[in-house]
């Protein structure tokens, strides 16, 4: 009988004395052999490409996180300019009203309507205060 399946009383001999089921280990243990791994020529070969790829891979990963940490700032810096560009149109509006330009010239330049007196305030002690133009 030389079919692939085993005979059912060859399987009974087979597991009757073990009752682990483990049986493989035992006699390479009896016979002086250790169950280490072995590196085999295709695993050799295989860690070697394996190592080449992981060194290949290193530079566009380290280009893509630098590039990641660029492009945060980037638009932080372009949150920032947006920030100021509201706040200078605010004043473009601002120097755009006769009654604030009004107020500007009174107060930085000391100028008058026609008819009005000016009166200038010396302190006693120091410098005036300068008016914040």
């Amino acid at each position: 009988m030389s079919s692939a399946v085993p005979s059912p009383t060859a399987a009974r001999r087979h597991t009757a004395g073990h009752t682990t089921g483990h049986t493989a280990g035992k006699h390479e243990v009896a016979r002086g052999r250790t169950s280490q791994a072995r590196l085999t020529a295709r695993a050799a070969v295989l860690a070697v490409v394996a190592l080449i790829l992981l060194t290949l891979a290193v530079a566009p990963l380290r280009a893509l996180i630098d590039q990641r940490s660029d492009l945060a700032k980037l638009e932080q810096q372009a949150e920032q300019l947006a920030d100021r560009n509201l706040r200078l149109e605010a004043r473009i509006d601002r120097f755009t009203d006769p009654t604030y330009l009004e107020e500007l010239a009174r107060e930085c330049l000391g100028m008058v309507r026609p008819g009005e007196t000016a009166f200038v305030m010396v302190p006693t002690r120091g410098a005036p205060p300068s008016p914040s133009c």
